[in-house]
């Protein structure tokens, strides 16, 4: 019996993706486990296998590389050797017809697709309809989608000679962080914390690495010390399940990375086990990853806090916004030098700014604050707690 090739849902609320690309073509052999396409899901790209072995058969109105696609979208099928593509048989479902017996196609013999100019854009047919009817020439526009393809929304906002078209990791982004508003009861707390300490250990380990070595930098340091508060503090990482609090054992920390795409959070899984400079390779592996666009659904998945560091900008303080279904985040400021009394005298030392929003229907004024004042010790005396 054939098998229908189905879009599959990627994230927790998708509803759409964009297909990208096949792995295999139309006729070849595909092994169960194989990779056989490419989605693009909610702000991840991944490749996509196979579950069952068989021969591709895709169809020719089939979905083109950038078009979107929704949830359970039919793309292709998968046939034995010597059935017919459902496509091709007539009427009845594919699950329900039995095989005939008749020769598979050779795929050597069927013609080919004629190759896709890849210097120029190309249009979904809706697209190029449109622009026929507003007399708007598409092959000098840019498109949004994945694979720079041009869609009807591109087309109208050219139109309209004002606005941007919205990607799907933009619309996707917009969609969350209205959730997180409508879903929580944010508050934000603000501290500062002494990091001259941080510093002065930061400032040790550049001394001593050797060329080849990679030197934490600050948030990898911060994301070691978070998860130490949040093991005293484990209510800073419950969620909602129905009508109870569940909260996770292991604790998975997600750091925001800005990117052309939008803002994407990869996420480090069990910190406490990973050491200072295992996570700090983790870190620019995943960072990297983001801005190529790279990063899997299961990588920007599982969660339980977020740290958004925008110090880099000359931010001091910020309101993130919770990255729900998470209960709190934490906005991370610049790190800057200024004046303070030690000892009844006036020293220079490094500060960094800490903003934490929470839900406040699942963790109390006085609990979060307690989290934050003991994330504050923690940067202001970081050397006992980084041994692992």
């Amino acid at each position: 019996m054939a098998i229908e090739i189905r879009v599959p849902r990627l994230g927790w609320n998708m509803e759409e993706g964009v297909f990208i690309a096949w792995h295999k073509k139309d006729g070849e052999s595909v092994k169960a486990g194989e990779p056989l396409f490419i989605l693009e899901g909610d702000k991840a790209t991944q490749d996509v296998e196979a579950t069952d072995p068989g021969i591709l058969r895709i169809p020719p109105d089939a979905p083109a590389e950038g078009e979107p696609v929704t949830v359970g979208t039919v793309l292709g099928y998968l046939v034995e050797p010597g059935e017919p593509a459902p496509f091709a048989t007539g009427a009845g479902s594919a699950r329900d017809r039995a095989p005939a017996v008749v020769a598979a196609p050779a795929p050597a013999t069927q013609e080919k697709p004629a190759p896709r100019d890849r210097g120029r854009p190309t249009a979904s047919p809706r697209a190029r309809r449109v622009a026929d009817e507003l007399g708007i020439d598409w092959t000098k526009l840019r498109g949004s989608g994945r694979t720079g393809r041009i869609r009807e929304r591109d087309i109208r906002a050219a139109g309209e000679g004002k606005g941007v078209p919205v990607s799907p990791t933009r619309r996707v982004i917009a969609e969350r962080m209205l959730a997180s508003l409508r879903a929580t009861a944010p508050v934000t707390l603000t501290t500062t914390a002494d990091a001259t300490n941080l510093v002065n250990l930061r400032t040790q380990f550049k001394a001593a690495a050797r060329s080849a070595d990679i030197v934490p930098g600050y948030t990898d340091f911060l994301v070691k010390l978070c998860a130490v508060a949040l093991r005293d503090h484990p209510m800073l990482m419950a969620r909602w399940d129905g009508d109870r609090l569940v909260v996770p054992e292991e604790i998975h920390i997600g750091l925001a990375v800005d990117t052309e795409a939008g803002l994407l959070v990869p996420v480090f899984r069990n910190v406490p086990s990973l050491g200072l400079r295992q996570l700090a390779a983790r870190t620019r592996e995943l960072a990297e990853r983001a801005r190529a666009g790279k990063l899997t659904a299961e990588e920007m998945s599982g969660g339980v806090f977020t740290i958004s560091n925008l110090g880099s900008f000359g931010i001091d303080t910020f309101t993130p916004i919770i990255n729900y279904p998470e209960c709190a985040i934490l906005g991370v400021g610049r790190l800057r030098r200024q004046p303070a009394v030690v000892e009844e005298r006036v020293v220079a030392r490094d500060v960094l700014s800490l903003s934490l929003t929470f839900d406040h229907r699942t963790v109390d004024g006085a609990p979060a604050a307690r989290f934050l004042d003991a994330l504050r010790k923690c940067i202001e005396n970081p050397a006992p707690w980084l041994v692992t």
